[in-house]
């Protein structure tokens, strides 16, 4: 029987704090390492250890989860991490970044014995909270065979999408989607309000109708604007957007063109972003 794996988790934020309760839960030895003292204090009742560096956390873990905010976090955290890792060692990547960041962190962790996993979430603090992400896995379906018990603790479904980069590539364009669709959301809204329907109503029917969608649910809570969504969360979409932009361009005929990208930079501006 193999041993559980030691887990090091890294990013304590609104989604990861929650993840890294579902591993400590679920019984797996875990590590953490936080930038702010702050973000541990809520593990201070759980058999959780703190490390007081990121290698210091990587020395002492199988698996090593990331869950940082972008690109450069990836890159920094991630270099602390590899010369920290045994041979043998696995890193998650679970932010939402480009496809190449995860590739060239796989390209230097090859040169150590080291695998890498991109592995984004989607569904938010909450779904954490229920062990209900999406978690979308680019990597050897191997290595995804040995970390599945942990994402497990977070994550249902867990989906194997291809090659390192893919988890990444599926959800950009889970985002572009989710961006245009609040976008379409806010609209039908407005038009319904401009035409004499009561919007209360309206949004107490639509999402129960045929064009319902989580999009079209979290605009109805949001008060039938985009106006909380941009607050709470419109930076992150147009990164993500902007990401699939920049990684489209090129990649395949007419992939950066279209109606649903055309739709997520019309939410973007109404958003002012």
């Amino acid at each position: 029987m193999t041993d559980p794996l030691r887990v090091g988790f890294i990013g304590l934020g609104s989604q990861g704090a929650p993840m890294a309760r579902r591993i400590v839960g679920a019984g797996f030895e875990t590590t953490l390492w936080a930038r702010r003292p702050a973000a541990l204090e809520p593990f201070a009742d759980t058999p959780a250890t703190s490390a007081g560096s990121v290698a210091e956390l990587a020395a002492a873990s199988d698996l090593v989860c990331l869950c940082v905010v972008d690109d450069a976090d990836v890159e920094q955290v991630g270099a602390q991490v590899l010369s920290g890792l045994r041979p043998g060692g696995i890193v998650a990547v679970h932010s939402t970044v480009h496809p190449d960041t995860c590739r060239r962190l796989a390209g230097r962790a090859r040169a150590q014995g080291v695998q890498v996993l991109d592995a984004p979430v989607s569904g938010g603090g909450r779904a954490a909270d229920r062990g209900a992400l999406l978690v979308l896995v680019g990597g050897d379906g191997a290595v995804l065979d040995t970390c599945r018990p942990v994402f497990e603790t977070y994550g249902d479904p867990v989906v194997h999408l291809g090659p390192t980069g893919s988890g990444q590539l599926a959800k950009l364009l889970n985002n572009l989607l989710f961006t245009a669709q609040l976008g379409l959301a806010a609209d039908v809204l407005e038009i319904g309000g401009r035409l004499g329907l009561d919007r209360e109503g309206l949004g107490r029917f639509l999402p129960q109708g045929s064009s319902a969608s989580f999009a079209m649910e979290r605009v109805v809570d949001a008060g039938g604007t985009l106006d909380r969504i941009s607050a709470h969360a419109g930076k992150l979409l147009a990164k993500d957007v902007r990401l699939f932009e920049g990684l489209a361009e090129g990649a395949a005929e007419g992939a950066g063109q279209g109606p649903t990208r055309e739709a997520a930079r019309a939410a973007l501006r109404a958003m002012g972003l």
